[in-house]
């Protein structure tokens, strides 16, 4: 089990740089999201096979919905347009309501934590409290029952 933890914590980390890396890419720039993926430096330098693919996973799952992610923190980061989100929460904020959402053998309070830490490793000192919020009010309407997801605290 710990080693399933510890993969997917690496691997969140990992889908974390690249969708961070991504909001630098100019929209139109041929650059598709399995390109930079494939030669982001983060993910050359892994070695481990079943964290790369974990991460790629969540990145591709992440890209995939990106529009209704993003419909869904702009709905609960009240006084907050998405485009003044830093690039850094906002990748954060991504990979953690997906997980909430669609990551059934990921419980809320563990989505909610993992999002925190990656909060207190790549964000700002206000970072952590911003995401824990948002990420707290999506989980309470996950659990009840304001999504079509099944999931409990």
């Amino acid at each position: 089990m710990s080693q399933t933890k510890g993969l997917r914590r690496k691997g969140r980390i990992l889908a974390f740089q690249v969708l961070y890396g991504i909001s630098f890419v100019p929209p139109h720039g041929g650059w598709t999201c399995e390109r930079i993926y494939n030669q982001s430096p983060a993910v050359t330098r892994e070695t481990d096979e079943d964290l790369i693919l974990y991460a790629r996973e969540l990145l591709l799952n992440v890209w995939n919905t990106l529009e209704e992610l993003d419909e869904i923190i702009s709905k609960y980061s009240k006084h907050w347009k998405i485009e003044r989100i830093a690039k850094a929460e906002l990748a954060i904020l991504r990979l953690s309501v997906y997980e909430l959402l669609y990551k059934a053998d990921i419980p809320l309070k563990v989505g909610i934590n993992e999002g925190i830490e990656l909060a207190k490793k790549f964000g700002d000192d206000n970072s952590r409290n911003f995401i824990n919020g948002i990420l707290d009010a999506v989980a309470r309407d996950i659990d009840s029952g304001k999504f079509s997801v099944t999931k409990k605290f």
